[in-house]
């Protein structure tokens, strides 16, 4: 190893007890929820909103990010699994080549940006009483947070890896078999997350930005998505028919992210 390599090569699982183990993964995914939780919990006590109503939103939260992200990557990047194997992408079980307890590890960001709107839309109409923008540009400052550990997750299980380096820098994930660097992209994206949550957290505390409704919501599509079309340059492509186009799945489900980001954040307002 040189001093700009790192031999990668942890186990995934913390422990193993049975067909039961606790993978670092979702742990990760754990962390972020009550992590985000804490945060909605000050955001709601300065907005003088019943913290009754907060804990109906972290159900909504929960269970739109896991079937949002684990349908999203599937319908985007394999549907024939989906097809074979319907129970394997609702269910956190394999059956084969015997039944074991695996927990959501395809995972699509895409799809989980899909459904908390789409909760988030039931959420306002029935729970919350106020426009679907007011809790959009809320609840978007924990999920930028929540991406960075998720991408941390990834990390621990050596997937979603960069490409080769070419160079002495890097990643090498001795778990894959490998003996040559590759980009840290989980690190890329994990460290960028924590930018935009920075960004986010200081325009609605120290500025007037979120009386704009769409304003913050807008700002994290713009960041997000920018700073996932970029890394997405560094990085392995995914089960992908498109993979060998100039743009791949991620690039292109992005792009229109970001223009409606834009448009949320300079559209006219009465």
């Amino acid at each position: 190893m040189t001093l700009l390599s790192i031999d990668w090569n942890p186990s995934p699982e913390i422990f193993s007890i049975g067909f039961f183990s606790l993978r670092y993964y979702s742990l990760m995914f754990v962390v972020a929820f009550v992590l985000g939780l804490h945060l909605m919990k000050k955001i709601f006590l300065h907005e003088k909103i019943s913290l009754e109503k907060l804990d109906t939103l972290f159900i909504y939260i929960v269970v739109s990010t896991l079937i949002g992200a684990r349908l999203g990557h599937f319908i985007f990047y394999d549907p024939q699994f989906l097809i074979e194997k319907p129970l394997e992408v609702i269910l956190p079980f394999r059956f084969s080549p015997s039944f074991q307890f695996t927990g959501f590890a395809g995972l699509a960001s895409h799809g989980a940006a899909i459904g908390i709107v789409l909760a988030m839309y039931l959420y306002s109409k029935k729970v919350l009483q106020k426009p679907l923008l007011f809790i959009l540009d809320r609840i978007v400052i924990p999920v930028a947070i929540g991406g960075a550990f998720v991408r941390l997750g990834n990390l621990m299980n050596s997937e979603i890896i960069g490409k080769p380096t070419r160079t002495d820098y890097g990643f090498v994930f001795k778990r894959l078999g490998e003996s040559f660097p590759r980009h840290p992209a989980q690190l890329y994206e994990a460290i960028s997350y924590v930018m935009i949550f920075c960004v986010l957290w200081f325009v609605y505390w120290k500025t007037s930005k979120k009386e704009r409704a769409g304003y913050l919501f807008g700002l994290y599509f713009v960041l997000m998505w920018t700073a996932r079309f970029v890394i997405e340059f560094f990085k392995e492509a995914q089960v992908d028919a498109r993979a060998e186009w100039a743009l791949n799945t991620g690039q292109l489900l992005s792009i229109p992210l970001i223009l409606l980001g834009f448009y949320l954040m300079f559209r006219r307002r009465a």
